[in-house]
């Protein structure tokens, strides 16, 4: 039997392990497709740890793109060569969330490689939880996505960033011009937000992050368009129970943000940002956090204050990012900054977890 390496996670450990597996063979209704690049995200360590991943032991990797190498004797429309990004959202397809661009509301929805969210049957996660940190993967052929000759392996593994942000972009509802808040700036999802800013209408940006010379970097992402900078390791001491990063904001913005993104996992900046807003602002938040809320209800109605929330994108959002991407609308290959191969697949998780480098924007892993 054929093995490859793999990134495996394991019941009751808290390190990941390099070994060798079987090859996947593909089902009927299957592609396998050999691994030119997947995505390194640093949340999967606090997902383990959250017990988020339901199927152990499993093949880590909810990102990836290369060649189909193997297709099921049911599929149609694929044939090997065939350059393609890998969808990791599985869905029932069927319910009324998946049917009116709602993907992440599905009730079966879970990641290949990744958590899952709900607490019901999910017979695609019991059958496709293994991911693309791997040498190969096989996914249902419904959830690949064919490649533009343009548009490099690397930057498709990190589709999913990119269709993160363009989701939390519409669900802010941005006016013309609009002022834009984006915390946790420096990480994956926030430059990715920085790089589609300019597709959405944003005038000015303000960037909030620990870093102030990061977030200056960052800034150079944003296509021209003025970014201010809010670095909470340069603000007082007590400044999360003082409203300082509220202040700075107005500051900044007298007349409030129109909007805020929110990636920060935890700590108070979510409501001192919201604070910040104009009167009809929206925050979204997809960061996880579950620090609570510190402003009072009436604080947002008074303030016709929006809050919206969204744990992923949609596929529809995807094909947003790789029609893009393929007319050259957006380019993104400056966001990777590290290229690792699956050989050291453990020292890229330290990495990313410690951030020693910098910038250390959007990793990725070439078997």
């Amino acid at each position: 039997m054929a093995t490859m390496l793999a990134l495996r996670a394991h019941q009751g450990a808290e390190a990941l392990v390099l070994e060798e597996v079987p090859v996947p063979e593909p089902g009927p209704l299957d592609v396998v497709v050999k691994v030119a690049s997947a995505g390194l995200a640093p949340g999967i360590m606090r997902l383990l740890r959250m017990g988020a991943l339901k199927h152990l032991p499993t093949t880590l990797g909810h990102e990836a793109a290369g060649v189909v190498s193997a297709v099921g004797r049911d599929v149609t429309g694929h044939t090997v060569g065939d350059r393609v990004r890998v969808h990791p959202l599985l869905n029932c397809r069927e319910c009324d969330y998946c049917r009116t661009d709602r993907d992440m509301m599905c009730a079966q929805q879970a990641m290949l490689g990744h958590a899952a969210f709900g607490d019901g049957p999910m017979p695609l996660y019991e059958q496709y939880h293994d991911g693309g940190l791997a040498e190969y993967v096989r996914v249902p052929h419904w959830l690949t996505d064919s490649l533009p000759d343009s548009v490099g392996f690397d930057v498709a593994a990190k589709v999913q960033d990119l269709a993160n942000a363009v989701r939390a972009l519409k669900c802010a509802d941005l006016p013309e011009r609009a002022t834009l808040v984006v915390t946790a700036a420096t990480g994956t999802m926030g430059t990715a937000t920085v790089k589609l800013a300019e597709h959405f209408g944003v005038a000015r940006l303000i960037l909030v992050g620990r870093d102030a010379e990061r977030l200056h970097r960052v800034a150079g992402l944003a296509g021209g368009i003025p970014a201010g900078v809010v670095a909470l390791d340069e603000l007082p001491e007590n400044w999360s129970t003082d409203g300082t990063l509220t202040r700075r904001l107005r500051e900044l913005a007298p007349e409030g943000a129109h909007a805020v993104i929110d990636f920060i996992p935890e700590g108070p900046a979510l409501g001192q940002t919201m604070a910040g807003m104009a009167t009809g602002g929206t925050l979204v938040h997809m960061g996880g956090n579950s620090t609570p809320l510190s402003l009072p209800p009436i604080a947002l109605m008074m303030h016709c204050w929006r809050f919206v929330a969204t744990r992923a994108y949609t596929r529809r959002d995807a094909t947003d990012v790789l029609r893009l991407l393929a007319t050259g609308a957006l380019t993104a290959d400056e966001l990777i900054t590290h290229r690792f191969p699956l050989t050291e697949a453990l020292k890229a998780m330290d990495a990313i977890q410690q951030r020693v480098d910098d910038p250390m924007w959007m990793t990725v892993i070439n078997p």
